[in-house]
């Protein structure tokens, strides 16, 4: 498995002509669909925040996006430009049809409570993380996903490279203001997104911030 090119790629569609067009705030979760067609952008309005995302798909709520299929099919750990990303059932969900970012993680995971006591410190266990987010956000919609529907997800705007003995690294992102990533919808899908909150590592200078959500319809 190699590093994936990075390709930078701009979208011709305009905002103005979206049918959802709404900030969303640093740290908080957020649940809706998208319909197969549809287009999804991700804006990092500020530069460096990581957006945490899981699909799921509408027909199937246990048909939900697959890291391990998605970076075998590509053959690389980077998702960008052109990049397909499949689901637990070995079906194209969503492709990445503009990136002006060009480098996403799909290795590094969500931040949780345990994970937080790991890395940085007992005391940090309490803090605010992705995981509590996804949960917050799936009592709340009560579409029948719960915690064991938690699974491997993406890291839009994060960088987390991949050390030569095999180790993870998370560093500085390599997004900025008003970066975004642009996916078509090849399945009707839910969407759900934790606008990390994460206060102990550079990915987002520590300092969480919002985000814009885009969808156009099919032109």
């Amino acid at each position: 498995m190699t590093a994936t090119a990075i390709r930078i790629q701009e979208s011709a569609l305009d905002p103005a002509q979206a049918v959802l067009n709404q900030r969303h705030p640093a740290g908080e979760p957020i649940l809706f669909q998208v319909r197969q067609g549809q287009t999804l952008r991700i804006v990092d309005l500020e530069g460096n925040q990581a957006a945490d995302v899981i699909f799921y798909s509408s027909d199937d709520l246990a048909e939900h996006y697959s890291a391990t299929d998605t970076m075998l099919r590509q053959g690389g750990i980077y998702l960008t430009t052109g990049s397909v990303l499949y689901s637990s059932e070995g079906r194209a969900m969503l492709t990445i049809v503009a990136d002006t970012c060009g480098r996403h993680d799909t290795l590094g995971g969500a931040c949780a409570a345990e994970s937080n006591t790991v890395r940085y410190a007992l005391q940090k266990k309490f803090m605010h993380s992705c995981r509590d987010n996804y949960l917050i956000a799936l009592q709340h919609a009560d579409i029948g996903l719960g915690k064991a529907d938690l699974v491997p997800n993406i890291n839009f705007f994060m960088n987390v490279p991949v050390t030569a003995d095999g180790g993870l690294k998370f560093d500085d992102g390599v997004s900025g203001p008003g970066k975004y990533v642009e996916m078509r919808a090849e399945m009707d899908v839910w969407v759900l997104i934790s606008n990390c909150p994460q206060l102990n590592n550079p990915c987002n200078a520590y300092n969480p911030t919002p985000i814009q959500l885009l969808v156009w319809d099919p032109v």
